[in-house]
């Protein structure tokens, strides 16, 4: 008989997805459909990195001492929708960005509520996160396709009213959630402040900030991989194809996710993820012919998934359950600073380097490497946070 528990939180992933697989490729076209221009359309999108590292660690430290970790996923899912909802309805420039700010601070720590919730529920269970998890990188497949039919039969105007609707989705699930067991330490000490008790612990800085290069170093694919490849004269459904080969790969990684986390560790994983990282980008640096691009994108495996299982595994061990939350946005935090000084810097790299820039991001990820490596060695000679 399925888990219930994890059955609902693996429908909360897919349903919040469907969000990141339509808003991420499509809003900018329904911005531009509201007549902003590209330094508009770029302040507005840059929102959410200064967002996130402002908002996320305040939502998880109050939830945290609250001890309502799910009701807290349930109201930020909510207000989500509201918060969207006035992004469509108000017009011109500097509203259309109040209202993105306002919505993204009320979206930002939803998935951080998320991951802890999952991590922490899931701990006593027969389910992974990463099984859990994959269901909302399908879905993000998924409606990255689908959304590019809705988008030529809505039209770009109305693609926001898809956002709402998939935000709408994501909150009907988070409602629907299981609640969690208490854990046997929390009657005493759920409602202690956290702190700085994470970053107290030097092993605890050195992985998040390897894992945040780790990812980071993606900055100059995400950014400009697309461009690149119809430079070259690859044709758009094969780049499509390209795309979908990381996210395939990524999948494959988390329903594996049990396994590997056993073999390698934590921060092994991390480790592992990263020089997987090292590998991808000096290949891409050196204008690897077309049919090694597939091959270079199933290493999304391990650059991007097995560092993401790696960490939240990590975290998952670091923190007790009474600040699970607490540690997700601080981790949260320190990504989102690192991704934002990666994607502004990747645009000048890649305008004087073109590829060669993707040598300058086997270097982060080579840097994340070594500080994971560092932790691991530290670990077990720190005291217990």
């Amino acid at each position: 008989m399925p888990d219930r528990f994890a059955l609902r939180l693996a429908l909360f992933y897919a349903a919040f997805f469907v969000y990141l697989g339509l808003s991420m490729p499509f809003l900018p076209a329904w911005l531009a459909a509201k007549g902003l221009d590209a330094g508009e359309i770029g302040i507005v999108l840059a929102a959410p990195m200064v967002v996130r590292v402002l908002a996320v660690p305040l939502a998880t430290r109050l939830a945290d001492r609250l001890g309502m970790l799910r009701r807290a996923l349930i109201a930020a899912s909510a207000a989500s929708v509201l918060g969207f909802a006035l992004v469509g309805a108000v017009s011109g420039f500097l509203a259309i960005l109040a209202a993105y700010a306002l919505a993204t601070a009320l979206l930002a720590p939803v998935l951080p509520f998320a991951d802890a919730f999952a991590l922490r529920g899931l701990k006593r269970r027969t389910a992974s996160y990463g099984s859990v998890r994959l269901w909302g990188s399908v879905t993000f497949i998924v409606a990255n396709v689908g959304g590019g039919l809705l988008l030529a039969r809505l039209g770009a105007a109305n693609v926001i009213w898809a956002v709402v609707a998939a935000l709408a989705l994501g909150a009907a699930a988070a409602l629907a959630l299981e609640p969690l067991a208490p854990e046997p330490e929390e009657a005493a000490e759920a409602r202690k402040p956290a702190g700085h008790l994470f970053f107290g612990s030097a092993a605890f800085v050195a992985v998040v900030m390897g894992a945040s290069l780790i990812q980071a170093s993606h900055a100059v694919m995400y950014g400009f991989a697309t461009l690149q490849w119809s430079a070259r004269g690859i044709p758009g459904p094969a780049i499509g194809v390209l795309w979908a080969i990381g996210v395939i790969a990524e999948v494959g990684l988390f329903a594996l996710s049990s396994r590997v986390t056993g073999w390698f560790g934590a921060v092994g994983l991390i480790i592992v993820g990263g020089l997987g990282a090292v590998v991808r980008w000096t290949a891409m640096a050196f204008d690897p012919p077309g049919p090694a691009l597939p091959l270079l994108q199933a290493l999304h495996a391990l650059s991007f998934a097995a560092t993401h299982l790696g960490t939240m595994h990590y975290l998952a061990q670091a923190a007790p359950a009474r600040h699970g939350a607490t540690a997700q946005g601080d981790f949260v935090a320190v990504q989102g600073i690192v991704f934002a000084v990666a994607m502004s810097l990747s645009g000048g790299l890649v305008e004087a380097w073109g590829s060669r820039a993707y040598g300058m991001m086997a270097v982060a990820a080579a840097f994340g490497v070594g500080l994971a490596a560092w932790a691991r060695s530290r670990l077990g000679r720190e005291p217990a946070v």
